[in-house]
């Protein structure tokens, strides 16, 4: 059983690999939207850095990186590929709103769906397009907040936070002022996308855009207040499935 689990989880990283490396523009894409807020020699946080493709675009863009990740097959696939570049960290951790441990359930057929959100998960059963979606080994994983690993290596000029409905807790671990982050959201768990969003408010972002899957463009192409995308985020259809939403403070140089 264990050798065709790990059969299961070598291939499911595989297909991350093709899917995230192998698209055609997905990295051209990435880096023009990234290069908005990211410029040589920044500090950028990638959290839920899974297969690394973003920090391969953070590289491109002559940052230095800190990878966050819990999953124990991508933090072995992250030292693969970037384990000898200088210029990136990789933490093998999960993000959240204290200091300790918690249970990653694992989806060992599509390891960047792993969470460790017991709501995320409840939230995709029977959902329309999360078919054949399944969450069947938990992990026990170390736990730390943004605060904890700005304290550990600097304040970042943006942070990525991709970590499948625990984005309103990665953000309650943040206490400090960044320039811009972007978190992702999903349609099934549009509560947790408003709490994020709330949290930013309280951080004091004050210009908001969206992107919607993996188009890496952003929807209105100016810096809206709050309010409006929560209007947004409210009327997308159910097909809109996920995508990210993007925050600016507004001494960023972005917003306005």
């Amino acid at each position: 059983m264990a050798v065709l689990e790990a059969l299961r989880t070598a291939r499911g990283v595989a297909r991350s690999l093709l899917i995230y490396y192998g698209k055609r523009g997905h990295g051209a894409a990435m880096d023009r939207m990234y290069a908005q807020f990211v410029r040589p020699g920044d500090l950028v946080f990638d959290a839920g850095a899974h297969v690394g493709d973003r920090v391969a675009a953070f590289r491109r863009l002559k940052a230095h990186v800190v990878a966050i990740e819990p999953q124990p097959a991508l933090v072995r696939t992250l030292r693969l590929i970037y384990g000898r570049d200088a210029d990136v960290v990789i933490e093998p951790v999960a993000l959240g709103d204290k200091v300790g441990s918690i249970d990653l359930k694992l989806n060992v057929d599509n390891p960047t769906l792993s969470t460790a959100s017991d709501d995320f998960v409840a939230a995709a059963r029977g959902a329309p397009g999360w078919d054949g979606q399944a969450w069947t080994r938990r992990v026990t994983v170390t736990m730390t907040t943004l605060d904890e690993l700005i304290a550990r290596h600097g304040v970042p000029r943006f942070i990525k936070i991709d970590v499948e409905g625990f984005e309103a807790q990665a953000l309650a671990g943040l206490t400090q002022p960044v320039a811009a982050l972007s978190f992702e959201f999903t349609i099934i768990q549009r509560d947790v996308a408003l709490a994020a969003l709330d949290r930013c408010v309280a951080l004091g972002f004050a210009g908001f855009d969206g992107s919607l899957g993996e188009s890496h463009t952003l929807v209105h192409g100016a810096w809206r207040p709050a309010d409006d995308i929560r209007r947004w985020l409210r009327d997308l259809p159910d097909a809109a499935n996920s995508g990210d939403i993007y925050a600016v403070r507004p001494e960023s140089g972005h917003e306005g």
